[in-house]
Formats: structure tokens, C-alpha cells, sequence
């Protein structure tokens, strides 16, 4: 661009004045500076604007646009939202850079325990006691179900019962020469009420255990569950400051030397917090399992042994004692699967 402006500027015709001597081409100080510009920093655009025709012309071919254009981006000073919303970027930004520091370390830390490359912290009275809850869990989870299938057996025996008691009934009514009939209908129909008493019964007994398996023993594990990543929380920073304590010190490795031992001492903290928590907890809930055990089998037991004696009296008394009450005949009910 530089050649062309220089070539046609060298082959501009000199106009002549009436004395036949050279003239000296009109003063421009905007061509000037242009030129000067090209010569020495190549051509910008934004600062001036190439049109066609000649340099004899007004302008010399080439506009001046310092003073009155338009910029090409505007700039416009940042209000109090922009602040808040790059403040609220900030913020989620360190969230996500400190859960992917969190996550690799323990990522690491688990991987290095699993191939046998890595320390584990462990308090062998409370694994054990851990072990032992979720045993407990699957074996009660166990009993949960054989109950919850005992009841739907009762309940199916009772709508026998009934109907096979509705008919002897009917029968009764259309052959008198047979009393046999009204008397199976009255067995039935005794049957189908002790019946009646003993699955309220089984059916407290069922919502007993589901409440302690399904509520108070999985609370429990749920608070397990977060010592169990503290604790590898806090031997993976452990292990992090372990080889920062193991490198060379310069003022650098210094820095960080503090900042790590300040993060393992919280994550120290919040382990042995929750190591307590979960003590507590499975302390509690043994007191609970055995208080509520200790009635429900009781229940049970009085309950089926009154039912398969026949002793109605015994079976009623049972109810009364663990304040078990049923809903009256005539009420409509939901079915024993709608009650789950």
C-alpha cells in the first residue's frame, strides 16, 4: 500500500503557473501526516478512510477521521450489577475449583487404599460396631419381609374364611335337615373375627420393624455414610501434607506447607466429629432396638399363641395390653396392601 501511495504521488501532474515556473502542490497537513503514518506503521483502518479519486481534489483522496468518528467498540463503565453478577461468578467458580481438589484427592486417596499403595485410618471398635449394625439391618430387613408375607397369608385366609362361612350360612338357610351347616357357619364366622385380631396384631407388629429398619437404623447408616467420607477426606489431605512435609522448603513450598496443614487440621476436626456422632448414635439406637424388640416379640408371641389355643379372651386382652385397636366391622378399611 505504501508503494501505491508513493507511486501515485510520484506521478501526479505539477500545474504550472502563468510565469512557466513550477508551482509547489497545496499544503495538506492531513495528507502529510498520513503518509507519514503508512511509512511508518503501515496503514490503520481506524484511523483513516481510503476513497476513490485524486490527490488534487478536496481531501487528496484520503478523509481524516480522528476527531468526529465513532470508535469501534464502546466502552461503558460497569454498574453495580455487573459487580454482582462477576462477584456471583467468583463464587461459583471457587465452588467447583474446591469440589475438583476435593474430588481428585480423594479419588486418589481411594484408589491408592484399594491397590494397596495407600494409609488408612482405622478405628477397629467402631468398624466392628459399623459391621455389625449392617448386619443386623439385613437380617431384620429379612424378618420385615417373612412378616409382611405372613400378614398377606392372614388376610387371604380371612377372605376364605368369610366366604367359605357366607356359603355354610346359605346353605343352612336352604337345608334345614342339615344343622352341620349352621354350625361351620358359626365356627367360620369365630374364626374370621379371631382371625381379624391376630392380624391387627401382626400388622403392628410389621409397622414396628419397618419403622426401626427403614428410619432409625438407616438415620444411623446415613451419618455412618459421612464419617466414612470425612474419614478419607481426611487421609487424603493427610497424605497430601505428609509429602509436602517431605519436599524442600523454600518460601514457595513454605505457603503452601501452611495453607495444607491449616485444611487437614478442618478436615481433622470434622472427622473426629462425626466419629463421635456416629458413636453416639449406635449407642441410642441399640438402647432403642432392644426397648422396641423387647415389646414387639412379646406382641407376637401372645398374639399367635392365643390365636392357634382359641383362646378369644387371651387374644383380646393382648391387643388391650400393647393399646392395639382395631377398626370396627362396618368401617371400611384399605387393604392390608394399601396399609403398607
Amino acid at each position: 500500500m505504501t508503494d501505491g501511495i508513493l507511486g501515485k504521488a510520484a506521478t501526479m501532474e505539477i500545474p504550472i503557473h502563468g510565469n512557466g515556473e513550477a508551482g509547489q502542490l497545496p499544503e495538506d497537513d492531513g495528507l502529510e501526516q498520513d503518509l507519514q503514518q503508512v511509512m511508518v506503521s503501515g496503514p490503520n483502518l481506524n484511523e483513516t478512510s481510503i476513497v476513490s479519486g485524486g490527490y488534487g481534489g478536496s481531501g487528496d483522496g484520503l478523509i481524516p477521521t480522528g476527531s468526529g468518528r465513532h470508535p469501534s467498540h464502546s466502552t461503558t463503565p460497569a454498574g453495580p450489577g455487573d459487580e454482582v453478577a462477576r462477584g456471583i461468578a467468583g463464587e461459583k467458580f471457587d465452588i467447583v475449583k474446591k469440589w475438583g481438589i476435593n474430588t481428585y484427592k480423594c479419588t486418589k486417596q481411594l484408589l491408592s487404599e484399594r491397590f494397596g499403595r495407600g494409609s488408612r485410618t482405622v478405628d477397629l471398635e467402631l468398624e466392628l460396631q459399623i459391621e455389625l449394625l449392617r448386619e443386623t439391618k439385613r437380617k431384620y430387613e429379612s424378618v420385615l419381609q417373612l412378616g409382611r408375607a405372613l400378614t398377606a397369608h392372614l388376610y387371604s385366609l380371612l377372605q376364605t374364611q368369610h366366604a367359605l362361612g357366607d356359603a355354610f350360612a346359605d346353605l343352612s338357610q336352604k337345608s334345614p335337615e342339615l344343622q352341620e351347616f349352621g354350625y361351620n357357619a358359626e365356627t367360620q364366622k369365630l374364626l374370621c373375627k379371631n382371625g381379624e385380631t391376630l392380624l391387627g396384631a401382626v400388622n403392628f407388629f410389621v409397622s414396628s420393624i419397618n419403622t426401626l429398619v427403614t428410619k432409625t437404623m438407616e438415620d444411623t447408616l446415613m451419618t455412618v455414610k459421612q464419617y466414612e467420607a470425612a474419614r478419607l477426606e481426611y487421609d487424603a489431605y493427610r497424605t497430601d501434607l505428609e509429602e509436602l512435609s517431605l519436599g524442600p522448603r523454600d518460601a514457595g513450598t513454605r505457603g503452601r506447607l501452611e495453607s495444607a496443614q491449616a485444611t487437614f487440621q478442618a478436615h481433622r476436626d470434622k472427622y473426629e466429629k462425626l466419629r463421635g456422632d456416629v458413636a453416639i448414635k449406635l449407642k441410642f439406637l441399640e438402647e432403642n432396638k432392644i426397648k422396641v424388640m423387647h415389646k414387639q416379640l412379646l406382641l407376637f408371641h401372645n398374639a399367635v399363641s392365643a390365636y392357634f389355643a382359641g383362646n378369644q379372651k387371651q387374644l383380646e386382652q393382648t391387643l388391650q395390653q400393647f393399646n392395639i385397636k382395631l377398626r370396627p366391622p362396618g368401617a371400611e378399611k384399605p387393604s392390608w396392601l394399601e396399609e403398607q
